[in-house]
This record gives C-alpha cells, structure tokens and sequence, in this order.
C-alpha cells in the first residue's frame, strides 16, 4: 500500500518541538523575531503571510510584518531592509516574493544580511550550500528532506531525479540531495526523453509549476514522489505538478496536494528564524 507522507503532520510535530526550543530562548534572554515583507496585494503571497504569521504565533516567535503598496520603489524597499538589518530584535527577514515587475529581486535579495537571511536566497548563502558548510537552507528543499528521512529512505546511493531547476527549489534541492550522497540528475524544459529520466528515479521530485505534469506512467514502480506544486485550476481546486491518482497506484510513498510539502516550508522557515535567533543573539523589542 502506498504510503502518503503528510507534511501536515510532521510539521505539526516540529512546531510542537519548537515551542519548547522557543521558551529555552527566552529563558536565556533571546527572543526570536521574524520580518516579513509583503509589496503589493497578490492573493496567493497574502495567503504565505498569513499562514507565516500564524506559525509565528503558536511557536511563540515575535512577527513583524510590513504590509506596502504595489508602488513602494526600490529605494524605499532597501531602505526598509537596511533599518530591519540593525534592528536588534528582528532575527530573520523575509521580502515575500515575488516582487512588482519595477523592482530588482536580486537586488533586495542582495541587501538583506546573510546572517537575517531566513529564506536562504543570498549569494553568500547559496555559496555556503554548495560547500556544505551552510547555517540555512532555503524552506522548500530542507521540507522535502525531512519528509524523505521521514519515510524511511536512505538517499545515500539512490537515483534521485528532479524536475525543475529554479534557484528557490531545483538547484538547492540538487546540493541537499548531494550531501546525503544521492545520485541527482536535473531536469527541465530542454530535457530530452525527460519520461526515460524520470522512470529512472528511486526518489522523483517534481517542481516544475505545471498542473499534473508529471504522469503515472512516467513513475518508476516503488519510487518516492515528493510534489512541489501547487497549482490553482478552479476556485477552489488545488493540484500539483504530479497527476497523484495514476502517480499513488505506483509509488511506494507519495506527498498529497495540498497538505504535503507546503506546511514543511513554513515549519522550516520557523527552524531557519530559530537559527538566525541564536546566531544573532536577538533581543526583545521592548527592552
């Protein structure tokens, strides 16, 4: 029978962790706060915030949040995250992405401080991923492994094929897969015989933002389905970029949409903020 890997649930067990991880802080005088930054009223980015500062919230972690209008320039922007970088009691920094098309993403992504950098999008972050040697790893990634470990999957040896090459998702999901020794093979649009690559994979990681994409037939027998997506095609329809009907008759385990790796992303962005806390030393706002 296959297994469905709940993030619902894990993320549940390690927001409870947390909790615990969160009053220890204080007890030690640091107060963990995360800034979220939101330019422009995109239903979907809304949703993310809501849902960030409601984890907040239950683990016990301080929220800012910064709620700007679509046409806020980017001088005004970086002048935002300047003062949150020498603000003493915000730990992390998150700019809500994606931006108005006037403002430069990499240049907002440049100025926050590696060291508030929550998301894990800084050049001097992704470098520290590439080593190994690294204090963040971006939300998504660092969800799917722990739903891997969670299922019981060695990935050491095992063929690991993703589907999608973003700088949020696929690159960084390729170095994680790398250090826990996985043989990665990257695909994407220029793919050829892109169905032979995925029938291949011990573990299948689809994050290509396309509706059922990827089909039943294109899963290898036993293999792992991790679904990134989340794609919107009716109002109240969410699917992911796997067809899961025909994909579950063939996996052995397979992450549901929704409910699947979207509340690891932001049960990692809470363990990320936690990071940046101790590394920062942040204090309460109201001392």
């Amino acid at each position: 029978m296959t297994k469905l890997l709940s993030g619902k649930a894990v993320s549940a067990r390690i927001k409870e962790e947390m909790k615990e991880q969160v009053k220890a802080l204080k007890e030690n005088g640091i107060y963990p706060g995360l800034a979220v930054i939101l330019v422009g009223d995109d239903p979907a980015s809304k949703v993310y915030v809501r849902n960030k500062k409601l984890a907040c919230e239950y683990i016990g972690i301080n929220s800012f949040e910064h709620l700007l209008p679509d046409t806020t320039t980017q001088e005004e922007l970086v002048k935002l995250i300047d003062k949150l970088n020498k603000d003493a009691s915000v730990s992390g920094i998150l700019c809500q992405l994606p931006l108005p098309e006037h403002i430069d993403e990499d240049a907002v992504i440049n100025a926050i401080d590696p060291k508030k950098d929550v998301d894990a999008f800084h050049p001097v972050n992704v470098g520290k991923i590439m080593t190994g040697n690294y204090d963040f790893v971006p939300c998504t990634p660092a969800g799917v492994m722990e739903l891997i470990k969670e299922s019981g999957i060695d990935v050491a040896g095992k063929e690991c094929v993703i589907v999608g090459r973003s700088n949020i998702v696929g690159k960084p999901m390729a170095m994680l897969l790398l250090h826990s020794n996985g043989t990665v093979t990257i695909c994407h649009s220029k793919t050829r015989s892109l169905a032979d690559k995925t029938r291949n994979a011990d573990i299948l990681i689809a994050a290509v933002g396309i509706p059922e994409f990827i089909k039943g037939d294109m899963v290898k027998p036993g293999a792992v389905v991790i679904d990134v997506g989340i794609n919107r095609i009716a109002p109240k329809v969410l699917v992911g970029d796997v067809e899961f009907d025909a994909a579950q008759n063939v996996a052995a385990a397979i992450t549901p949409v929704p409910g699947g790796v979207g509340p690891m992303t932001i049960a990692m962005l809470m363990k990320n903020t936690l990071k940046a806390a101790q590394i920062n030393k942040t204090k309460n706002k109201a001392e």
